[in-house]
Formats: C-alpha cells, sequence, structure tokens
C-alpha cells in the first residue's frame, strides 16, 4: 500500500499575480487576454464567485464580473515559483511527478524524513511553500494518486484532506459521479442516462458494459468506482505530445490566411522539438471555428517528422480537408508518436491489512 500527497496550488498564476501587486489583493483577477478574442488562463477566487474560470473567453468572463482586472501572463515568473516548490518537495521524496506548474503527486511511503503519517508531511509542506512563497496549496492524501488528487480538491483553499485507507470505498461510493477525476461534463451526461449519479451506481456496472460504452475508458472507470487506482508516481513521466496554437483578433476566411498563420505555428513546434530533443510520426491539425465548434484532422507516417519542410507538406494536406465555413478563430499543430513511449510497469494488487500510519 502506498501513502500518496497530491499537492495543488490554490489559483496559481492569479495568486503570483496578487503576490507581487499588492494592489491586487482582494479584487477579481484573470490572468489572460482581455481583447475580443482572448482567453481567460486562471481566475482568483475573487474572480471564480462570478463564475469566471479558466478557459473561458475574455468576453464572456468581462460579462460575468464587470470589475475583473485583466494581468498579462508572466510564465518565467510562474516558472520560478514553481521551482521553489519542488526543492521542498524533493527534500522528502525523489517520488515526485508534476502534473503541471502547480500540481504534482508525491509518494511518500518511504520518505527522506522518516516521517510515518503523511498527514504530517501534507502539512509541513503547506506550511513551508507559505513561507518560501507567500503562496497557499491544497493537499489531499490517500493510498493512491485518483484518491489523492480527488482529497485535494475538498476544502480548497488553502485546505487538506485525508481519505483513510479503510473508508476509501466507502468515500467513492458517495461520491457524485461528477467529482470523479477524469469524468467531464459530456461523460457525466452520457452517465446520468444510464441511471449513474454516484459512484454506488456506477459500482453496479459491470466493466465489460462499461467498455462497451465507453471504449478503454471504461475499464478506468470499472476500477475507480472501487477505490483501484494502480498508476505508480513517476517521477520520469514524459509528454505525448508537443503542440502550439494560436487564437486571432479575426476569423481566418481564406486559405491562403491559414496557411501563413499555420506556418507561424510551425515555427513554435518546431522550437519546441528542437528544446526536447523530440520528433513524431503523427501530426495532427486542430480548427476552432467562429462559432467554437472544434475539428481535428490528422496523419500519421512512416518516418520521423523532425523538420520544418516536413511539417509544413503534412499541414497542407490536412489543411485541404477542411471546410473553412465561417472562418477559423484557432489554429493549431501537435504532434504525436513520439520518438519515446512512456512505459509503466504495472503490479497486480496484493492484498494487504490496512496498517500504514497516514
Amino acid at each position: 500500500m502506498r501513502k500518496i500527497i497530491h499537492i495543488d496550488m490554490d489559483a496559481f498564476y492569479a495568486s503570483v499575480e496578487q503576490r507581487d501587486n499588492p494592489e491586487l489583493k482582494g479584487k477579481p483577477v484573470a490572468v489572460g487576454g482581455s481583447s475580443e478574442r482572448g482567453v481567460v488562463a486562471a481566475a482568483s477566487y475573487e474572480a471564480r464567485k462570478y463564475g469566471v474560470k479558466s478557459a473561458m473567453p475574455s468576453k464572456i468572463a468581462a460579462s460575468r464580473c464587470p470589475e475583473l482586472i485583466f494581468v498579462h501572463p508572466r510564465f518565467d515568473a510562474y516558472k520560478a515559483v514553481s521551482q521553489q516548490i519542488r526543492e521542498i518537495f524533493y527534500d522528502y521524496t525523489d517520488l515526485v511527478e508534476p502534473l503541471s506548474l502547480d500540481e504534482a503527486y508525491l509518494d511518500v511511503t518511504s520518505n527522506k524524513k522518516g516521517m510515518k503519517s503523511a498527514t504530517r508531511i501534507a502539512l509541513e509542506i503547506k506550511k513551508r511553500i507559505k513561507e518560501t512563497t507567500q503562496l497557499t496549496a491544497s493537499a489531499g492524501i490517500s493510498l493512491n494518486k485518483f484518491l489523492a488528487k480527488t482529497a485535494s480538491d475538498v476544502k480548497k483553499p488553502d485546505g487538506l484532506f485525508l481519505i483513510p485507507p479503510d473508508q476509501a470505498v466507502e468515500y467513492v461510493e458517495r461520491m457524485p459521479i461528477e467529482k470523479f477525476f477524469g469524468i467531464g461534463k459530456v461523460t457525466a451526461e452520457k452517465m446520468h442516462k444510464m441511471g449513474i449519479f454516484t459512484g454506488s451506481d456506477l459500482k453496479k456496472w459491470e466493466e465489460y458494459s462499461l467498455v462497451d460504452r465507453f471504449g478503454k475508458s471504461g475499464y478506468y472507470y470499472y476500477k475507480i468506482a472501487r477505490a483501484i487506482d494502480e498508476r505508480e508516481v513517476n517521477p520520469n513521466r514524459i509528454r505525448k505530445s508537443l503542440g502550439a496554437e494560436n487564437t486571432f483578433n479575426n476569423d481566418l476566411m481564406t486559405m491562403e490566411a491559414i496557411r501563413k498563420e499555420l506556418g507561424t505555428i510551425t515555427d513554435v513546434l518546431v522550437r519546441r522539438m528542437t528544446s526536447s530533443k523530440t520528433v513524431g510520426r503523427t501530426l495532427t491539425l486542430k480548427a476552432k471555428y467562429s462559432d467554437f465548434r472544434i475539428i481535428t484532422r490528422s496523419k500519421t507516417v512512416d518516418y520521423w517528422i523532425e523538420t520544418k519542410e516536413h511539417i509544413e507538406q503534412i499541414y497542407d494536406e490536412l489543411a485541404s480537408q477542411v471546410e473553412i465555413e465561417n472562418g477559423f478563430r484557432l489554429l493549431g499543430l501537435a504532434l504525436s508518436n513520439l520518438n519515446y513511449e512512456e512505459q509503466e510497469e504495472r503490479e497486480e494488487p496484493k492484498e494487504t491489512q490496512l496498517t500504514l500510519e497516514f
């Protein structure tokens, strides 16, 4: 049995901005562009009270909160703070799996401090983050990644919540299906039509039935309904794709404009490929229409896509497969089937007594 902690910084980008600019403290802040086509990257808790949230178009955010203050993102600042936080993590364990700049899993089953209680470790980490960065974090503690991630959302912001091993199954059974990590709005609606509203409802379904309705995700749903998650904390987590995209102030209405913008996006993607020393075999074109509908087109080749010329040749073919209709507000390119594969060794779950101190 493992002891897993999930640390999630509270409104991270917005909190950094409020920390660095005292005039923003206590005010509704959105990190992102305020233009007609801007998108909110993060929102302070003051802004969230008005329904402002990440990935929301800035125009809608401003209409919900007229006093909303838009701040241009400073990713160098966020990365610097993130590095400070990770250094704290590594004081306790080398088994740290960052998910983004503001959250990570830690396996503290065997830790550098020799501390028996994962809860005490989480409390200590939260305290040190506050002292070091003047920012707050929320922590979830349990026996696997799914439950730890679930727990970290319970008492945000500045929260800490433990799901003990002997209460895990019962806790999951009571959970609304919308609270399950990995079940989004569309899937939840589909489950509602199937009579699934809680973990207990989900647990009644056979594995083959869930796979039949949800594909490979059905295996995952079957296990988490039973509080089972065998994934290990992977300190060498490898990304499965590289991408770049851009949102435009004016809709792209011609193929000439589309190809020009794809050329600019390709330059960004190539720089990221060079920086990460990565090539791939699949290129995906993503396009969002002015009415927010999204389409994708992909092509897999039998050679490594590693130059700008390779990408241009493929996206030119993919672009010819899409209809412009009422114009595109966003275009993106993503490279996948990369030249490394994420390998996870999975062990069969073993019966064990719940004797670890949490």
